[in-house]
Parts: structure tokens; C-alpha cells; sequence
């Protein structure tokens, strides 16, 4: 893995959960029913949530994210104990409107003013990312908001990351993908994108195919990665 410069980049694209929106902000803001099982929720449900999306693909079953986030909900609060139909609607309403990383609008804003095409690129549902990019004000600094649910598989298929190259008509060669998200950054560079790996959360190298071209911390790092 390298941090050199990334040139000849036309569009930059963008994973959703983690990676510009933090899906831990939902259990954060139930701490007055949680109080310190937040992490251990939080970790579970994720978790979760991923492994149904892989097996779901590996099965092809497909089923939209909002009912594999509420399913991989459900498994979470029953394995541990928890029976509150009250917090589990709280939850999946919180799960629409997470918080965005602070260095986000003002990324995608420097982004758009040097005329990089910009683009989400998730396993979310649109119905659930229209409300995530309106309650954290970016509509404007983006230019598509792709959901896998045009194609009806989820990451790590190849047939999500050509959705991308479709939807915006660059090459993906000239991408940048940034995902905070190891087995999805190493997916994508697979395919033939220009991967940012924004490695938020301190993970280990994946051994998987594919290798980003660079590594973050978080995202208030690309700008100069793109010589802007």
C-alpha cells in the first residue's frame, strides 16, 4: 500500500456507512435505555448486518438493507437479553438520520469546487439514504446517490462497483473510492478503482485481492492525496 499522490482522478466516490456516516451515533443516542451496552450492541448489530448482506448474496436471496438491518436488530437485541419493541423502533428511526464524520460536508465541498464528480456508492436502500444525505445537508455536494439495490446484490459483488462506473461514465481507473470498510476498499481496487482506504477504526491489512493505493485516518486527508 502506498500514499502517493492519486492523479488522473475524475470522480470520487464514496461508502456510506462508516465511512461518511457513523453508524454508531444510533445506539450512541439511546445511552438513557442502553447505558454501557452501546458498544456491545452497536458491534453485534453491525456485524450482523454485514454477514446477512454476504450470505444473502452468496444465496441469492436478496433483500433490501432496511429489512436486513432490522433483521440483524433483532438477532443483536435478542442475544442479548433485551425485549423493548419501543427501543427497537427508536433505533431504526435513528438509523436514518446518523450522524455524518465533522470533516464530511466540508470535504465534498472542496471536492465539488475543484469539479470532481461526487457519488455515495452503498448497500443502503434509497429509501434509506435519501433521508441520511438530506438530515446531514450534502444533496447538493453530490452528484448521485447509487444504491445496490439497481442491481440487486450487495458488496462485494463486481456488479455494485460498475454501477458506479455506469451511473457517473468515468472509467474506473480514473475513481477514487474511499471506504472505511477494509473488505470493501480491497474489493473495489480489485475491480479497477483508485482506492483511498479510510482506516477510521485501526484494522489489520486484509489478505484478500485488490491493494489500495492509500491509507487515512479520515477523510479530511484526501484533498491532498488528490494534489488539491
Amino acid at each position: 500500500m502506498t500514499d502517493q499522490k492519486l492523479t488522473g482522478i475524475r470522480a470520487c466516490v464514496f461508502d456510506a456507512y462508516g465511512t461518511l456516516f457513523d453508524y454508531a451515533s444510533a445506539a450512541a443516542q439511546c445511552r438513557d435505555v442502553l447505558g454501557d451496552r452501546i458498544t456491545a450492541l452497536t458491534t453485534l448489530w453491525r456485524d450482523k448486518q454485514l454477514q446477512y448482506t454476504w450470505l444473502r448474496t452468496m444465496q441469492d436471496r436478496y433483500a433490501d438493507f432496511w429489512q436486513v438491518t432490522g433483521d440483524s436488530l433483532d438477532y443483536s437485541l435478542e442475544t442479548m437479553g433485551i425485549a423493548d419493541p419501543a427501543l427497537r423502533e427508536r433505533l431504526m428511526r435513528l438509523y436514518l438520520t446518523l450522524d455524518p464524520f465533522p470533516e464530511v460536508p466540508a470535504v465534498l465541498r472542496q471536492l465539488k469546487d475543484a469539479g470532481l464528480k461526487t457519488a455515495i456508492l452503498s448497500n443502503g436502500s434509497p429509501d434509506m439514504l435519501r433521508p441520511l444525505v438530506a438530515s446531514a445537508g450534502i444533496g447538493d455536494l453530490l452528484d448521485a446517490v447509487l444504491s445496490v439495490h439497481e442491481v440487486g446484490v450487495f458488496k462485494t459483488h463486481p456488479k455494485v462497483y460498475q454501477l458506479a462506473v455506469d451511473r457517473l461514465g468515468v472509467p474506473a481507473s480514473a475513481i477514487s473510492f474511499q471506504s472505511s470498510n477494509a473488505w470493501d476498499a480491497y474489493a473495489a481496487s480489485a475491480f479497477g478503482m483508485r482506492v483511498v482506504w479510510c482506516n477510521r477504526y485501526g484494522q489489520k491489512r486484509e489478505r484478500l485481492p485488490g491493494e489500495p493505493a492509500a491509507e487515512v485516518r479520515t477523510l479530511a486527508e484526501l484533498p491532498a492525496l488528490l494534489g488539491l
